[in-house]
């Protein structure tokens, strides 16, 4: 992967990668954790209660598998009830975009000096096969309601890779996308004063986009102090999801023994 561009072939991913691709004019961007087999665990926004899709689960009893409107594999869109978190085959999830690979423990420098959130962090992966364990774990149990700036595509892909949740819930995610939103007008807000020190356009340009990157870097889980390691089969039960009854009860059959 070059200095500007996370871009990738299909060839050089493996399971437990991290892999994400831009959508509608590089406006944001999609992730996921490749699995192996030509399949993604990504997570999205659960589907409305009461949309056609909703009701033909629903009118099947308790079967948790979408109908898939994939024509190569059958079990693409595969979810479970009342949950965001989704197995896709690659093609699916890609859209027609191009795959990119997100990068792990680069150093400060790199990072700021991506103009974008959400490529990278400085923050280490964990093994390949506790990654997909994880995302393999919460497609089956979920991973809580989805929240843009709290708990995103991006959250779901960097928790499977790291283990860390961020305690403080009133606070931006773990999402470099999000802190980008964010870390924009908080630095044009921040720089606004310094306007009449700074002589010139770009001065003032220099000085707000300095503060932008900075803004991101601190919300980086790689330097973030306010980050917990979380076992995934402990999620639901420390975060009181709803939809992990299976982890609840296998953490109680943990503690009688």
């Amino acid at each position: 992967m070059g200095l500007l561009s996370n871009r990738v072939e299909r060839s050089q991913i493996k399971p437990g990668d991290h892999i994400y691709s831009w959508r509608v004019l590089y406006t944001y961007s999609h992730h996921g954790i490749y699995v192996g087999g030509n399949k993604v665990v990504h997570f999205k926004p659960k589907e409305k209660t009461g949309s056609s899709m909703d009701n033909s689960l629903t009118s099947s009893g308790s079967s948790p598998r979408l109908p898939s409107t994939c024509p190569t594999f059958p079990d693409c869109g595969f979810k479970q009830i009342n949950s965001g978190v989704v197995l896709s085959c690659l093609d699916c999830f890609l859209n027609n975009g191009h795959l990119y690979c997100f990068e792990y423990e680069v150093a400060p420098s790199i990072f700021l000096s991506r103009l974008r959130g959400g490529t990278c962090t400085t923050a280490a992966s964990d093994a390949q096969a506790t990654v997909v364990h994880r995302a393999m774990y919460l497609l089956q149990n979920g991973f809580g309601n989805y929240d843009v700036f709290q708990n995103n595509c991006e959250d779901f892909a960097l928790y499977c890779k790291t283990g860390l949740l961020i305690l403080d819930e009133s606070g931006v995610g773990r999402s470099g996308q999000a802190s980008s939103l964010i870390g924009a007008p908080l630095a044009a807000l921040l720089s606004s004063p310094l306007k009449l020190l700074i002589p010139g356009p770009v001065g003032v340009a220099t000085v707000t986009a300095g503060m932008y990157c900075m803004s991101r870097y601190a919300t980086d889980i790689g330097v973030r102090t306010d980050v917990i390691k979380v076992a995934v089969e402990d999620m639901a039960v420390n975060l009181g999801w709803a939809c992990g009854k299976v982890a609840e009860e296998e953490s109680q059959a943990r503690d009688r023994r």
